[in-house]
């Protein structure tokens, strides 16, 4: 099927179908285009039908026409991207970590941490069998 369409174009269409996934788009009385949800603004758009409505006249560029005629479409292609503005990132917490004996400064192996842990854990022991025979 040939068209006279090409990608990169940017037309003038009709909404004459929305669905969950998108709009259907005729570009002339023969040929329409689908105009996917995500190509529908720069922006998350939840419902399409917050954005468009059947029979608005919009503008869209025609992303990709395939070899049997299927038309993709973008409406947020024919806009300017909007700005970026850089979230300030929550500052990281230090990480605390303690000299190993093996001259790796501040790595400690899953032995090393074992035997820390497992000294933690007699000594607390201890401490709590001296109470028990107060």
């Amino acid at each position: 099927m040939t068209t006279k369409y090409e990608a990169g174009s940017v037309v003038q269409g009709k909404v004459t179908g929305i669905k969950p996934f998108g709009a259907f788009v005729a570009l002339d009385n023969e040929t329409q285009g689908l105009v996917h949800i995500s190509e529908v603004a720069h922006s998350y758009v939840k419902d399409i039908n917050d954005f468009l409505s059947i029979g608005d006249e919009i503008e869209v560029k025609i992303l990709k026409v395939e070899e049997d005629g299927k038309i993709s479409l973008s409406i947020r292609a024919t806009e300017p991207a909007p700005e970026r503005t850089e979230r300030p990132r929550p500052p990281r917490p230090p990480r605390h970590t303690k000299p190993s004996n093996q001259g790796s400064q501040g790595f400690n192996t899953l032995e090393d941490k074992l035997k820390e842990w497992l000294k933690e854990s007699n000594d607390r022991q201890a401490q709590l069998n001296k109470r028990l025979k107060k």
